[in-house]
């Protein structure tokens, strides 16, 4: 069955395969929903904007994203309000940060009326991929890369931008074991730690791997000139609580700008905490924790959304953190994400779009 509207060629699949899916076990990003959105860049415009049934590309040996890594991403989700509307968290906030990520690599930026447009229309049409537990969501990966089959070090003239979805469960991650990565550096101001680049991942995975042969879940990024400020956490923002107060790395070109970190800091503020963004040395950490003042210490990311830290090795010295049922700002930030993704929280911020 095919359908056009003004902008989005929709090819529907004849059948769809969400009966198959086992709603009680969702491995994340191994289930994919029946529908993906193509388009694809050439002579200076996006063309041929398409909803087509979900499948394999073909792609040209020489294809400039596999010799010169012009590849880039987004990840979202995708919920059910309450009343079964879908609805989507700060579309616009991933418009816009994968164009800066595209403006990073020199790639074609995407125009953010079409990328909300095909989010909106691909999760409508694929609505029954919604998984219904609470805190479940589908997730959306929105990317891009160099199609110009070419040999030659150079911004590709061709691209194709795609979001496909996927089905994932309720994220119970138990809290996490983490180690300051003293050898290897993820980005530096001036890189492309900045924008979400396929190249940034692939260079984390070693670090990741040796971190975890030792115990360790992922691994605390360092930056600065002698390799003491605190970066990330693994493919997440960083934040502390030290006395009451919030504290967070300060954006220098090197960290991501993440999507869910601007939400909570705009959350916290509107509850009255102190949210400060700054460098932040380990030897602070260090003394707050001697001190008995380090109260919390989690990521933030679209995943996760909040990933509790329950030990952190730094040298040879182990920092235990307060059990997760003594800490307040770090549940309470996922309970408000999760409750706006349901309708359960006013969305006071329009950071909801119902479709």
């Amino acid at each position: 069955m095919t359908v056009t509207t003004p902008s989005i060629h929709v090819e529907k699949v004849q059948q769809s395969r969400v009966s198959t899916v086992d709603w009680d076990n969702l491995p994340f990003g191994k289930i994919f929903s029946d529908h993906m959105f193509v388009s694809d860049y050439k002579d200076g415009e996006w063309t041929n904007d398409r909803i087509v049934p979900f499948g394999h590309f073909t792609i040209h040996p020489a294809s400039m994203v596999l010799h010169y890594g012009q590849a880039i991403f987004e990840g979202m989700k995708a919920s059910k309000l309450d009343d079964g509307t879908p609805a989507l968290l700060s579309p616009g906030d991933h418009a816009k940060r994968i164009n800066a990520s595209a403006r990073r690599l020199m790639m074609a930026e995407f125009p953010e009326d079409r990328f909300v447009e095909a989010v909106s229309q691909l999760v409508s049409l694929d609505r029954d991929w919604i998984p219904p537990a609470e805190g479940s969501a589908l997730y959306l990966r929105p990317y891009m890369f160099a199609t110009d089959e070419f040999i030659g070090v150079r911004p590709s003239e061709t691209y194709r931008f795609c979001i496909f979805t996927a089905p994932v469960g309720p994220y119970y991650a138990k809290p996490v074991r983490l180690v300051v990565e003293q050898d290897f550096v993820r980005a530096v101001p001036g890189g492309t730690g900045e924008a979400k680049a396929a190249g940034n991942y692939a260079a984390s995975l070693l670090p990741a791997h040796l971190a975890q042969k030792k115990g360790f879940d992922q691994v605390v990024w360092m930056g600065g000139p002698n390799m003491t400020q605190i970066q990330e956490v693994g493919t997440m923002n960083i934040f502390f609580v030290i006395d009451g107060e919030v504290i967070t790395p300060a954006e220098d070109g090197a960290i991501l700008k993440g999507i869910t970190k601007k939400n909570f800091i705009t959350i916290l503020r509107d509850k009255g905490y102190t949210v400060t963004e700054r460098v932040i040395e380990i030897d602070e950490i260090v003394a707050a924790h001697e001190a008995g003042t380090l109260q919390e210490m989690f990521g933030a990311g679209t995943a996760a959304v909040v990933s509790h830290v329950a030990e952190l090795q730094y040298g040879d010295k182990l920092m235990t953190l307060p059990a997760v049922e003594d800490r307040k700002i770090g549940p309470m930030l996922k309970k408000y994400i999760d409750g706006l993704r349901t309708g359960k929280v006013a969305d006071k911020f329009g950071w909801i779009v119902k479709l």
